[in-house]
């Protein structure tokens, strides 16, 4: 009997642990365009290209860079937040075919310098791609979108560096 709960507790460890390895982009990226369509995208340009460098080994302290075809980052450092693996967010579920979502902090560059942070919800696909959702603010009533700022990005493997 103990053998058999000991088996168990094991076997649900081993589930609970997602290897995700196979997105450790080691010297090659990701890369994908920004949805187009205007109800999931605002304070982003249509079109707008992302690449994603991942360190699988170091998703908790120095994942990876993002850079964006508009500027807005150039090989930004995803800033983990250390308190997110201590709490439930660690395990955000969301939608189908994820195998992994992972929260991080993102400066954007303003003016050479470092501006405001986003909210990054980066998503490990069943597929082999990634998504990559930027969030930060919302508009205020009765105004325009202000600094509000909302993008999904599909991003596919790509063999070599960013070319942004």
């Amino acid at each position: 009997m103990r053998t058999m709960f000991v088996t168990g507790a094991l076997l649900a460890l081993a589930g609970a642990c997602r290897d995700v390895s196979d997105f450790d982009t080691r010297g090659d990226h990701f890369e994908g365009a920004v949805a187009s369509g205007s109800f999931v995208r605002s304070g982003l340009p249509a079109g707008t290209q992302m690449c994603l460098t991942l360190d699988t080994t170091r998703l908790q302290d120095g994942p990876g860079v993002i850079t964006t075809s508009d500027g807005r980052f150039r090989a930004t450092p995803l800033r983990p937040i250390p308190q997110v693996w201590h709490d439930p967010l660690s395990t955000l579920s969301f939608g189908d075919g994820r195998r992994q979502n992972l929260l991080y902090a993102l400066a954007e560059v303003v003016d050479g310098g470092a501006g405001t942070d986003i909210v990054t919800v980066v998503s490990l696909m069943q597929s082999g791609a990634v998504e990559v959702r930027l969030l930060r603010g919302a508009p205020r009533e009765g105004q325009g979108p202000g600094d509000a700022l909302f993008g999904v990005f599909t991003l596919e493997r790509r063999t070599g560096g960013c070319p942004l």
